[in-house]
């Protein structure tokens, strides 16, 4: 980590800070471990991945990244919900060339609160002059029923990193695909809006730039200024794009497709970039590494993973 400029590590974090705070609802994972001190942000952090492991502390440096969000938004044509609690983790090896390599967590990067589409299904495609969906809206008046969730999945690997753009304003960070789900019983369980082949293509920059600080921890996570590990904290920052288009939604309606065009008939989808927009508010962004020298090289991967582990509560 002493390899790279304070700057280059600043520009990864805000680059990956861009990266959850617009992967803005993920799905739920198990139940992880409390970490002490330094290392509380990044307790699904993937420390024994063998890419992580491998790190040599020369040419790759080990790294876990933490970001989360309380609350953001998502417009999509004529709809816009209102996001809760997010928080991504992710494992980056930085490369001695400037570049990062991601590593997920083996249950997933992302666990958020869902968020809830307002008006639910009666919002969504009600009232309709086609038959069948008229006979849907009639049986909405059960709340449940009318519920719908919509849930945002990766469906391909972050690419295009500026890390210039990531410490600046206004700038492209980082390439995300991404669909959306939405869950109701009417809408069966393979209704998206975006595909695997044509996702919703997201582009954050920051609106507002974060404030920063730096601490120093032992391995365990007891707080030392002299400590081997290091922490960059990343706070308070805006992120938006309202440049990504939005396909039409598909497989809905109990899997044959059947409610697709009263959903996009209703949303206004597909809908051409600079209709749609996404904002995440006062994101709490955290990244650490190995910061002494003498413990960098040559297995840095195998003591980062032993330092997380003895921080375990």
């Amino acid at each position: 980590m002493s390899l790279v400029s304070s700057r280059t590590r600043l520009a990864t974090l805000s680059a990956l800070t861009a990266l959850g705070a617009f992967v803005s609802v993920g799905t739920a994972t198990a139940a992880a471990p409390q970490l002490n001190g330094g290392w509380a942000p990044f307790d699904r952090c993937p420390v024994d991945a063998p890419a992580m492991l491998a790190s040599d502390g020369l040419d790759k440096s080990p790294q876990c990244v933490s970001s989360s969000s309380a609350s953001g938004s998502i417009k999509l044509g004529n709809t816009t919900v209102l996001t809760g609690r997010t928080n991504l983790q992710i494992g980056v090896i930085q490369n001695a060339d400037g570049t990062n390599t991601v590593v997920p967590p083996p249950a997933g990067s992302l666990i958020a609160d869902s968020a809830t589409v307002p008006g639910g299904l009666l919002g969504l495609m009600c009232p309709s002059d086609i038959p069948f969906i008229t006979d849907i809206c009639r049986q909405l008046s059960d709340a449940n029923l009318n519920k719908i969730t919509a849930t945002v999945e990766s469906v391909g690997t972050p690419s295009e990193f500026d890390q210039i753009a990531g410490v600046l304003t206004d700038m492209p960070i980082v390439r995300i695909p991404v669909r959306i789900h939405l869950q109701n019983p009417f809408l069966g369980s393979n209704c998206y809006i975006g595909t695997k082949s044509n996702p919703i293509v997201l582009r954050p920059s920051n609106l507002t730039a974060p404030e920063f600080s730096v601490e120093r921890f032992d391995g365990d996570g007891t707080a030392n200024e002299e400590g081997d590990m290091s922490r960059l904290n990343i706070l308070g920052s805006t992120q938006v794009d309202k440049t990504f288009a939005v396909p039409g939604a598909s497989g809905c309606g109990l899997g044959l497709g059947l409610v697709n065009g009263a959903v996009n008939l209703k949303t206004g989808l597909p809908s051409a970039a600079g209709r749609n927009s996404i904002t995440l508010d006062n994101t709490q962004t955290y990244l650490t590494g190995l910061f002494a020298p003498g413990v960098v090289a040559p297995d840095a991967g195998t003591i980062f993973s032993r330092n997380w582990h003895s921080a375990v509560k």
